[in-house]
């Protein structure tokens, strides 16, 4: 069930960690040529404690909104591998990204964790385990003490079930789930308020999705931190949350609790989705989340 937090001291609703309104989003075009918007119009909300999750095809707008939600990428800030904002604005954890300084952007940044698409595969290959979850501790504070931090990347290796050692070994020695639990690791070592994850089981073998799913929901519901889960796998999304936005070439076309967007649908690719559900549900035991393979750009 959904519920607002409220702050008990004035008694108001608490903020909401994501607030876009009427987001648009573009890339930069080459020679002043118009570039047809990746975003157009995305309106939503994420409240404190609270999964949704955002399904949509390939092309249809949502890994472009993800980089710029956990990027904080303000109009026209950066090169052309991400979009600018061209329309409309989103407040993360408060904060307007349209006038959000550099120093504004960076301590904002700190209260986000980002696992990227394939993110087992971001992993720098000269850095072990451990190395790569403490990196953000010590490009956040240097001087961090070092035991403290190896402390936390413990906790967090026990806490996504990753076999004794793991540590110490490279990427190129891990399995692809382990990666992308050292990944989600990384993410949530400075204990951030909202986790953007952006097809947490992409390149991760068919066995292993649901157990990683399973382990990010648990850390999620133990931790109390927001989350938006961005795939194009419906199945994914409904093993984590019951609250869906669903995208299709740049626009919503759906947002509300599961059963509510796909039980009456309009538009014809949530109706393809909610048929595709009842096909699955039909289907034989034992297919899991993400079988529909992991094409979520």
């Amino acid at each position: 069930m959904t519920h607002t937090p409220r702050d008990a001291a004035a008694g108001a609703p608490a903020e909401p960690v994501l607030d876009v309104r009427d987001l648009r989003l573009a890339y930069p075009a080459r020679r002043g040529a118009e570039t047809p918007p990746a975003v157009d119009g995305v309106t939503l909300r994420l409240e404190p404690g609270e999964v949704l999750g955002v399904v949509g095809a390939s092309g249809s707008g949502k890994s472009s909104l993800a980089r710029v939600l956990a990027g904080l990428v303000p109009s026209g800030d950066e090169g052309a591998a991400v979009p600018r904002i061209t329309g409309g604005d989103a407040a993360v954890l408060g904060q307007g990204l349209r006038r959000m300084g550099r120093r504004a952007r960076t301590r904002t940044t700190y209260g986000i964790g980002y696992v990227p698409q394939d993110a087992g595969t971001t992993l720098h290959p000269q850095l072990t385990a451990s190395e790569a979850i403490a990196e953000p501790i010590f490009s956040r504070d240097r001087r961090f003490d070092s035991q403290v931090a190896a402390r936390r990347v413990v906790t967090l290796l026990t806490a996504l079930d990753l076999p004794p050692g793991t540590q110490d070994r490279y990427p190129h020695e891990l399995s692809s789930g382990q990666r992308q639990r050292v990944a989600l690791a990384r993410a949530l070592v400075l204990g951030p308020r909202l986790l953007i994850a952006d097809e947490p089981t992409s390149g991760v073998d068919v066995m292993s999705r649901v157990a990683v799913l399973d382990l990010l929901r648990d850390l999620q519901s133990r931790g109390g931190f927001s989350a938006l889960v961005v795939s194009h796998d419906l199945a994914v999304v409904e093993r984590l949350t019951d609250r869906l936005a669903v995208m299709h070439r740049g626009t919503l076309v759906g947002y509300g609790a599961v059963d509510d967007v796909l039980r009456d649908p309009t538009h014809p690719y949530v109706r393809d989705l909610a048929e595709s559900r009842t096909a699955a549900n039909r289907g034989p035991a034992g297919a899991g989340p993400g079988d529909a393979g992991t094409d979520g750009r």
